[in-house]
């Protein structure tokens, strides 16, 4: 899935999701408007109250509404990106924040209106994770928009908790909050729900579940994978150093580059051109464990907006088809925009409900099928923060249960000898190795397949301790691992 997050959170965030800090700026214009230079503008930090009070308020994906706000500023660059890290930060930290809060408001921050109680927030977060940020700016324009928003006692109280914050900030770290609880410890302290850190906990122990919630606060690197019908690696890194660029190539994802403090990615003539797409590490994996051949036919079930689509159809030289499925016809759009910026030939992006691409394809008649699941979206959580807020674990259920039926709709098009792929972008047991082991049972014409993964692949994840010598053809990695997104990879064989 081409794209910043290229994960498939079930009603996740659509659109793709804004680059962190200074790198929204280029993708927006510095000229004000007539119409806007008429208005009294708001400030960066009253734009993200604005954002943060309709995520909250009536559940707007942050993304979206944080890149309608933007346009209709048409800001500088670098108060684009504040406006940005304030949004996603606040979202990110406001269980910690509000811990901390409700020691300095007298009533607890549940009883104030809305827009104070994101006003606090995000004026916390600077003053306690953004050092670059002066303490007296953050507390005096805090207190500006009080008084515009409301009267002198409101305004009055912000200053106060504020500077109170300010003056004791040194003991409001997350070292400083103590519990018997290593669930209630490490929520509060890396701001997750803690029925979330409790499932982890149960799956993972305490030290990985701890690394699992600091990863997933880390600002997401930018990566892309290399259109390798149109260059070669070594190329492409060759000429974005000339350019100036931080990049190296990718420790596990053999098309992968990794770009330091490389702005918007997807905003240059080289994407433009199809020398390359914008796609997480781990995602990058999926198609590669595929390894589809040239002439192969492929389906992938659930592809918008078609950045494993495409890789495949690179990875098969441009030669053979591959069937870009997705159930919405402006996704299927969105796919077709990939392939043509691409260049590519052998792909088809086609509508229809993944449950019923039986009835649209013979059984038997795929070489490759892969199921990119809707899933929870945990692995994508440093770039999509509220997924940790909205989700629940009727909801993990749920999506369990959507990909239990995916699979056994899906599986019957799979010829004998040919592979299946399932993938998800998340961390839990019950959508991941639980499904996999359950789809085992219910068809035991399939079997997992260490040995189709490539080698250097699983090479690369064996020196990490990713999978060890028991490795059975199916791989977690977590967010910590290498600083990539969260991602379940299992490759299965039909038994001939």
């Amino acid at each position: 899935m081409t794209g910043t997050s290229n994960g498939k959170p079930l009603g996740g965030r659509q659109g793709g999701n804004p680059p962190r800090k200074n790198q929204q700026g280029a993708s927006v214009s510095n000229a004000a408007s007539p119409q806007t230079q008429s208005r009294k503008a708001k400030s960066p930090r009253e734009l993200a109250m604005d954002v943060l009070v309709k995520v909250a308020e009536t559940g707007a994906y942050s993304n979206l509404q944080l890149n309608r706000t933007l346009q209709d500023a048409r800001l500088e660059r670098a108060d684009a990106g504040l406006v940005t890290e304030l949004v996603y930060g606040t979202i990110q930290r406001q269980l910690t924040l509000d811990y901390w809060l409700d020691k300095f408001v007298a009533k607890g921050v549940r009883k104030l209106q809305p827009w104070v109680h994101q006003l606090l927030r995000l004026s916390a977060y600077q003053l306690l994770y953004l050092d670059r940020i002066p303490s007296h700016a953050a507390v005096n324009e805090a207190v500006t928009i009080a008084k515009k928003r409301g009267h002198m006692g409101i305004s009055g109280m912000v200053n106060g908790v504020l500077r109170s914050m300010d003056r004791g900030k040194s003991e409001l770290s997350p070292d400083h909050i103590k519990h018997d609880d290593p669930a209630v410890r490490l929520s509060l302290r890396h701001s997750y729900p803690e029925w979330l850190v409790r499932r982890w906990l149960a799956t993972y122990g305490a030290e990985t579940t701890e690394s699992i919630c600091a990863a997933g606060n880390d600002q997401p690197h930018a990566s892309i994978r290399v259109n390798t019908l149109r260059t070669s690696r070594e190329a492409l890194l060759e000429l974005l150093r000339e350019s100036g660029y931080n990049a190296e190539a990718s420790k596990i994802a053999p098309s992968g580059i990794n770009v330091g403090k490389g702005g918007n990615m997807a905003d240059t003539i080289e994407f433009r051109e199809g020398l390359w797409s914008v796609q997480d590490e781990s995602s990058m994996l999926v198609a590669e464990v595929v390894a589809p051949a040239a002439g192969m036919k492929v389906l992938d079930c659930c592809a918008a907006p078609g950045g494993k689509s495409t890789h495949l159809a690179e990875l098969m030289g441009g030669k053979g088809k591959v069937w870009a499925n997705d159930l919405h016809e402006h996704k299927r759009e969105l796919i077709v925009s990939q392939t043509e910026r691409l260049k590519l030939r052998n792909v088809e992006a086609i509508t229809e409900d993944a449950t019923k691409l039986s009835e649209r394809f013979a059984p038997g008649s795929m070489d490759a099928v892969l199921l990119d699941a809707p899933c929870s979206g945990f692995g994508v959580i440093r770039r999509k923060p509220e997924i940790r807020w909205t989700k629940t674990a009727g909801d993990v259920a749920e999506i369990a249960a959507v990909q239990h039926r995916l699979l056994d709709a899906v599986c019957g098009l799979v010829r004998e000898g040919g592979v299946l792929v399932y993938s998800t972008c998340t961390m839990e047991a019950e959508e991941n190795e639980e499904q996999v082991a359950a789809f085992l049972q219910r068809h035991p014409e399939f079997e997992r397949d260490a040995a189709g993964w490539p080698d250097t692949i699983a090479d690369s994840l064996r020196e990490t301790g990713v999978i060890g010598d028991d490795f059975n053809g199916q791989a977690q990695l977590l967010p910590h691992h290498f600083g990539s997104d969260g991602f379940f990879i299992a490759r299965m064989v039909r038994r001939s």
